[in-house]
């Protein structure tokens, strides 16, 4: 095979990996910025704070800066204006795969992510115009990051070779986990020293940087690369001959049909459900239960999501090496990773509710569990590449469609079940996003595959290898 070092492909790997980066901190920076938007009396309606764990803050007075405007936004407010995002993500999904289909990833990538950093940039001045305009801007930035997955599955049907599909993949993705791990302390930090403007500032400058950076350096397919070498374009396209279809219009009855596509359906929706659910309650569990501001150590906050990210480089490089090396059948190693990346997680999200105010132990466990989650993306998210490389973008679209209701309901959903914030009411929290993930990997289990599908080569008449 071609070397990997400074090739094309895993240079387009590494652009993609800063470019998710970028999303997720864009995505993420609201929730701690919004902390300092609000004033301090309506934040929140204090809470009955369940005293069954001791007070153990340990506050330094730190001069902060108090120089930012401070919105009069009750709870119900700020659950519209977090939400607000994924009303306008879950629209663009399948366009954004048929799309990415027509006029190829990386523009519409490209646009998607300069798109949402643009109305990063005019959050501040949203904010001041009123809670409607603020809340149209978040949900624009939905509609640009809703295109980002599809666009980049699309491009790695034509760039990654079969066997390297979980390492280059792997690599791309993991810049979301990464961009959560740094932008969570980091938006604490810019918020406590300089002013919550500022957070919104420097992730778009950021963002519209990587922009240039990728419309000069990338290109949709190995063939239209202007500086790849002859062996390397040889290489990619020798290795995908078998897998794409030629034809012009989408399979849509074949593919809604299509049993392998909907375990993968299934599985992300499980999965999703949990990473939302702690993503956007994990600071609220921290204070109101283990009596612990997640505020102050926003490093606790972003340990889960380091794990995660470290989890799914190392678990790309042993899938690959796996069906590689050691002939293990690819639907062999989508199945076993996806059963550790969801039950693994089930178990230790159980345990986290039952450890009682032992601190420590409750951010261990929710660290292994989000940590475990990371074979997933070598698991069922690859596995779109696999049953249909030439539609990869559309079925991506399609799942990550279903995949974001969690992210909409699931929140508010824990949110009703945790009125008086007892312990038994978040272990129900725990119990329910634990059991759907049970039910999601065990689907998978019986009815994912690893073939390319009928319907997804051309004329439906290639032999099979």
């Amino acid at each position: 095979s071609v070397p990997a070092c400074c090739s094309a492909r895993y240079n387009l790997a590494l652009l993609a990996c800063f470019g998710f980066f970028l999303l997720y901190a864009l995505r993420v920076n609201l929730s701690v910025a919004l902390v300092d938007m609000v004033e301090p009396n309506t934040s929140l309606a204090k809470n009955v704070t369940s005293n069954v764990c001791p007070e153990h803050s340990s506050t330094i007075n730190v001069p902060r800066n108090t120089t930012g405007v401070k919105y009069s936004w009750d709870a119900d407010t700020q659950g519209w204006i977090l939400g607000s995002f994924f009303y306008g993500y879950i629209i663009t999904q399948i366009p954004g795969g048929y799309l990415a289909s027509k006029i190829g990833g990386k523009l519409l990538l490209g646009f998607g992510i300069f798109g949402t950093s643009v109305f990063t940039l005019l959050t501040p001045l949203a904010a001041d115009l009123g809670v409607g305009y603020l809340i149209a801007v978040r949900a624009l930035e939905g509609l640009g990051e809703g295109v980002t997955f599809p666009a980049m599955h699309s491009m790695w049907s034509s760039w990654a070779p079969p066997l390297e599909r979980s390492k280059l993949l792997s690599i791309s993705y993991a810049g979301a986990q990464l961009g959560t791990v740094v932008s969570l302390p980091l938006s604490g930090l810019i918020c406590y020293y300089m002013n919550w403007v500022y957070v919104f500032y420097i992730f778009g400058a950021l963002g519209v940087l990587w922009w240039f950076f990728w419309m000069f350096l990338v290109s949709d397919t190995p063939e239209a690369h202007r500086s790849i070498s002859h062996a390397e374009r040889e290489y990619i396209l020798s290795s995908l001959k078998d897998q794409l279809s030629t034809q012009k219009s989408v399979p849509w009855r074949a593919m809604l049909e299509s049993l392998p596509l909907w375990a993968i359906v299934v599985a992300h929706f499980s999965y999703n459900w949990t990473f939302y659910t702690l993503l956007t309650l994990l600071p609220t569990y921290m204070k109101e239960i283990l009596r612990f501001d997640a505020q102050e150590n926003g490093f606790l906050s972003a340990l889960p999501y380091f794990g995660c990210w470290l989890c799914i480089i190392l678990s790309g490089q042993i899938a690959d090496y796996l069906r590689e090396k050691q002939n293990f059948s690819t639907v062999c190693v989508r199945k076993c990773f996806t059963l550790i990346g969801m039950i693994g997680p089930a178990v230790f999200l159980v345990a986290a509710g039952f450890i009682g105010c032992n601190y420590a132990l409750a951010v261990a466990f929710v660290t292994i569990s989000t940590t475990l989650g990371g074979f997933c993306t070598s698991g069922y998210s690859i596995n779109h590449l696999d049953i249909a490389p030439s539609y990869a973008g559309i079925l991506l679209g399609i799942t990550n469609s279903f995949a974001t209701i969690p992210g909409m309901v699931g929140p508010v959903i824990a949110k009703n079940l945790t009125h008086n914030n007892t312990v038994g009411e978040w272990q129900m929290v725990f119990y329910i996003a634990a059991s759907i993930n049970l039910f999601g990997a065990i689907f998978f289990a019986l009815f994912g595959s690893g073939e390319v599908q009928d319907w997804a080569v051309s004329g439906y008449h290639l032999q099979r290898n």
